[in-house]
């Protein structure tokens, strides 16, 4: 992933509900969800969510298929790993990260 990606994925996932929205794409996992599940989930209007999993779409982070009449939105492993690998490429000097009971992060 280069920069400009990992700028569009923070940027998408920059929003509460964008963020909630892909949070419960991850946990889905392929099964997926439809809009209407994720209204309910996330107890937002339905134009609204639309917008967002738009963004969310542009950023690479989901990708939507038509099942008969409904729409499966999941979320793109791949790109979330990238943008992770990403933010993570130079952690702790390229030693192997662990972490601490108290610190709960890398370095």
């Amino acid at each position: 992933m280069n920069k400009p990606d990992a700028l569009a994925a923070l940027g998408a996932l920059a929003h509460p509900i964008r963020l909630d929205a892909f949070r419960a794409l991850v946990v889905a996992g392929n099964d997926g969800l439809t809009p209407g599940k994720l209204v309910e989930m996330l107890d937002v209007a339905y134009a609204k969510l639309g917008f967002h999993l738009k963004e969310l779409s542009e950023a690479g982070l989901v990708s939507s298929e038509q099942s008969g009449r409904h729409v499966i939105y999941r979320a793109v492993y791949p790109q979330m790993n990238a943008l992770l690998d990403y933010l993570t490429e130079n952690c702790c000097q390229g030693s192997a990260c662990e972490a601490t009971a108290s610190t709960k992060a890398c370095c």
